[in-house]
């Protein structure tokens, strides 16, 4: 009799046209008593923290675990047993934890390639989710995520947690007050040591990881160890390089200073990946140096992505924003006229910030089903992740040029020069030689942003969305 594994059980009872077979959800209102279970799905990173986050909420259970890792369940199951916490249940694929009745939320921090399919999924199932960010892998999937979520009624919270801060909400306040004149440029800096991760060879899927559940909508590709667990990120099939991992906390923040604002104008960006060696190539794919400049009439934002950094003084790590006025600069929580002096106290401003951190407002949204009161609702969050794939869209598209060329097509502001000069000295942290060597300059496209596509450019849009390897589909219709 031929041997039943758990993988090819599942395999044989979901087949390739796989559909949630459950019933519509209904809104539920959970009394202040009643415990909310939650499952968290991808728990070998960012996932322990999710875990955490959730355990220490009142009247929270993280009552399922889900991972495509053997051994990351295991090590995950002995930490809350030895905590003395509650038995939980584990999954290897999603869609089995999706048809468990038991769970009424879903908290989601697999790679970036699977963001969107699970909220959907979820919605879909009647769980409110909680999705890391960038909340998809591609702009069409975050707008199905908010369709989701309006369409199920269920509540979706984007995990940027800086829309918790006080302290970012009150330099909000402050520049959209009109105290200092207009906004003229929104900046965000991500600039993390990002440099090479080499090259590793292919092998055979260890025993442990069921990694066609890993690929999932991605096409189907070798095993090798600088994909699973983190360095996925800078490969397009799972990530979306810096930018759509650090950067997307600053994008948000840098998106929030603009008042009202949902999509750019137009989009263009540069950058190169650079790493040292003989070859001076690696396995990744994304860039580390990039500099993306978005229109939004009198106001530009500008971010700057700079991995070459945390080696040498001239080029330190820096993760924060800035936001240049008429009147001078707001920096750091303080009013810098004319970008000099120690800067003044920016004093009393109203605001208004939701309740709890990031987590204890999912679970306090979820309680009351209402979304006015949430920090981070999937609609934020899939403007915010759409301006990092926007970015990377230009990018991808681009030529390459010498860097001794200038280029007035990113803009002719001066923090834009600026930006555009750093990203290029910052590759002296590797010696390289600006008279042998080129950076990548993409187009400038134009965005409808009532359609949330690129004005006549089908080689952008075809970048929109992506092709999805069945049964794992992020669906046109919700």
């Amino acid at each position: 009799m031929k041997k039943v594994t758990r993988r090819s059980f599942v395999k044989s009872t979901i087949g390739a046209g796989f559909g949630l077979a459950l019933a519509r959800p209904h809104s539920k209102v959970l009394g202040a008593n009643s415990d909310i279970r939650v499952a968290v799905v991808g728990i070998n990173g960012r996932g322990g923290n999710h875990i955490d986050g959730f355990r220490q909420i009142p009247g929270v259970r993280v009552a399922a675990l889900c991972d495509i890792d053997d051994y990351v369940i295991k090590r995950r199951v002995a930490q809350l047993e030895k905590d003395n916490a509650h038995q939980v249940t584990t999954y290897k694929d999603v869609r089995k934890l999706l048809e468990d009745k038991n769970i009424d939320a879903v908290s989601v921090a697999t790679p970036n390639h699977w963001h969107s399919l699970i909220t959907v999924w979820g919605c879909q199932a009647g769980k409110d989710v909680y999705v890391e960010k960038p909340c998809s892998h591609n702009v069409f999937e975050g707008r199905q995520a908010v369709a989701a979520s309006r369409k199920y009624d269920r509540i979706v919270q984007h995990g940027t947690q800086s829309r918790a801060s006080r302290s970012w909400a009150k330099q909000i306040a402050a520049v959209q007050s009109g105290k200092y004149g207009k906004l003229l440029i929104s900046k965000g800096y991500c600039c993390k040591p990002r440099w090479s991760i080499g090259y590793k060879p292919t092998e055979a899927v260890p025993g442990n990881v069921d990694f066609d559940l890993w690929l999932g909508p991605a096409r189907e590709q070798p095993f090798h160890r600088n994909l699973v667990h983190y360095n996925w990120h800078w490969f397009w099939d799972f990530g979306n390089g810096d930018v759509g991992n650090q950067g997307v906390h600053q994008m948000d923040i840098a998106r929030w200073a603009i008042k009202g604002a949902t999509l750019p104008k137009s989009v263009v960006s540069m950058g190169g990946r650079y790493v040292d060696g003989p070859s001076y190539t690696d396995q990744g794919e994304t860039p580390n140096m990039q500099l993306a400049v978005y229109d939004y009439g009198e106001t530009k934002l500008v971010f700057e992505t700079r991995g070459l950094v945390g080696k040498m003084s001239d080029f330190p790590r820096k993760v924060d924003n800035e936001f240049y006025l008429e009147a001078g600069v707001i920096r750091a929580g303080k009013f810098f006229e004319n970008d000099r002096g120690p800067g003044e106290d920016l004093g009393d401003v109203e605001y208004q910030i939701g309740d709890g951190n990031i987590f204890e407002n999912f679970i306090n949204s979820v309680r009351s089903r209402r979304r006015h009161g949430q920090h981070a609702d999937i609609l934020e969050g899939h403007y915010s992740s759409a301006l990092c794939h926007l970015g990377n869209t230009s990018y991808r598209l681009g030529w390459k040029y010498p860097f001794n060329m200038n280029t007035t097509s990113l803009g002719e502001s001066e923090v834009i020069t600026d930006s555009f000069r750093t990203v290029l000295d910052n590759t002296k942290a590797l010696g390289v030689d600006p008279q042998r060597s080129t950076y990548q300059l993409g187009p400038k496209l134009k965005i409808d942003r009532s359609t949330e596509r690129f004005m006549n450019n089908p080689s952008a849009n075809l970048m929109m969305s992506r092709f999805y390897r069945k049964p794992f589909v992020v669906p046109s219709s919700v």
